[in-house]
């Protein structure tokens, strides 16, 4: 009798633990550039991950509640398991919003979720049409320490109906972006999974302190104006370890349209980008440009992989654009399958309005490219600047091109562009002047590290409550 009850008391401890176990909503552990003192789950406000049921509300009043913390050590927002459609939220600051590994936020197609804002200072207008444009889904403005992160929780634009929209010039206001932060310091987007953007994937603007990491951005290779990372009139941005495949750009450096960007003059500077993969069939793997009229300087990008891509480095200006591209140094880029390997573009065109200055000229100098292989290449190079206006100081050193059997008869097209090179096959057009193979390394590429290499992170967690 004695061995029945204590066989039954160990079931009834043994089901209890079990028990305590399932009613644990999560705990895990996180890097960020941040900890935070305060958590809650999305579940606790209402939220219900079916697919269907609009969450819109819930976000909304999370972080509303949560912003209490900002203060008090900050406060944290888990998004569990679940598909979660919603419209557009606010962050707040000392804040970060965490994806559970099967967790998907889903854009909601309802316009009515979708405020209106003021176009950008910088731009004048919106990007597809003049006037306002709708927020982005996830959207933050005067924040300091923000992190948006997962264990490669999806976010997902459901953008075919706003690409549709586009094609067909329905558009009554500029379409919205997934992420887009603005005006704030110390951000971290990290570990996600970004889908079917509407537009533009990621968009730090007039930002500090920005890193961007661990992000996989998918895009169908047609779609619409889909960048993936679009860090515009930022200082001091590290972008690193990305996988991206889109129907623009796979990075677009910006900063500012023609008259507005030259007269908001905010450029972006120290900028670091590395370990990227990119495949963009019909644009670049780093462009700097179009809108770049209010400076961008000091680009470094190293460890670059492009697959089926249009073009590598691409600079886009034009005349009206002012502004400058100057010190961008690329180094360690391997390259598969390209129209062009090098191509810089001084008649882009593409104006705000018809108010841009015809004076205001673009300054490109001191373009750095080496340590490059190709294969597969339709042309080496098209490089041109603007007649009375040269780009100048232009460099390429040890990097090999091996022509696509379709490829350009003559594989470089050169006019109005000043530089040197060596070491370079097939043998670049006269105005990038031969240094013969003792000035492999003429093409700099600073060795000292910029400020956002500095910014740590930390390991954090989160511990869920038993209900």
């Amino acid at each position: 009798m004695a061995m029945v009850v204590l066989l039954v008391l160990v079931l009834l401890c043994t089901n209890g633990v079990e028990s305590r176990k399932a009613k644990n909503v999560d705990s895990f552990e996180y890097s960020a550039i941040s900890c935070r003192a305060q958590s809650a789950s999305l579940a606790d406000f209402g939220g219900v991950g079916d697919g269907t049921t609009s969450n819109t509300k819930a976000f909304q009043a999370a972080i509303q509640h949560l912003s209490q913390y900002d203060s008090q050590g900050g406060s944290q927002l888990f998004v569990p398991a679940g598909k979660w459609l919603t419209g557009s939220f606010n962050l707040t600051s000392h804040f970060t919003l965490y994806l559970h590994k099967d967790a998907v936020l889903l854009a909601s197609q309802d316009e009515n979720e979708w405020p209106v804002i003021d176009p950008l200072p910088s731009y004048g207008r919106g990007r597809d049409t003049a006037g306002g444009r709708f927020i982005s889904l996830i959207f933050g403005t005067n924040l300091t320490d923000v992190v948006v992160t997962g264990g490669n929780g999806t976010i997902d634009g459901q953008g075919e109906l706003w690409w549709q929209k586009f094609h067909k010039g329905e558009l009554k206001y500029t379409r919205p972006y997934l992420i887009e932060i603005m005006f704030s310091e110390n951000i971290q987007i990290s570990n996600l999974t970004l889908v079917n953007s509407p537009s533009w994937n990621v968009h730090p603007v007039y930002s500090s302190n920005v890193l961007v990491q661990g992000l996989t951005i998918l895009a169908p290779v047609t779609s619409p104006n889909t960048d993936g990372i679009n860090p515009d009139s930022c200082t001091n941005t590290r972008i690193e370890d990305c996988y991206i495949v889109s129907g623009d750009d796979c990075i677009a450096v910006k900063s500012g349209w023609d008259e507005y960007g030259i007269a908001f003059g905010m450029p972006t500077k120290a900028l670091v980008i590395r370990r990227l993969t990119c495949i963009s069939p019909f644009s670049a793997v780093i462009a700097l440009g179009s809108e770049m009229s209010g400076g961008i300087q000091d680009v470094r990008a190293e460890d670059i992989l492009a697959i089926n891509t249009e073009s590598g480095v691409r600079i886009k200006t034009a005349v009206g654009r002012g502004g400058f591209v100057k010190d961008i140094y690329v180094r360690g880029m391997t390259m598969k399958t390209m129209k062009y390997v090098f191509w810089i573009a001084g008649d882009y065109g593409s104006h705000a309005d018809d108010g841009y200055d015809p004076n205001a000229l673009p300054v490109i100098q001191n373009i750095n490219y080496h340590d490059m292989v190709a294969e597969n290449v339709t042309m080496a190079g098209k490089l041109g600047g603007i007649t009375g206006d040269p780009f100048t100081g232009i460099c390429i050193s040890n990097v090999t091109i091996t022509m696509a059997k379709k490829g350009k008869k003559v594989p470089w097209n050169c006019t109005d562009i000043a530089g040197i090179s060596s070491g370079v096959v097939p043998q670049p057009c006269e105005l990038l002047a031969d240094q013969g193979p003792e000035k492999i390394g003429a093409c700099n590429f600073p060795e000292e590290s910029l400020p956002v290499d500095n910014m740590q992170l930390q390991l954090c967690s989160y511990r869920g409550k038993y209900l």
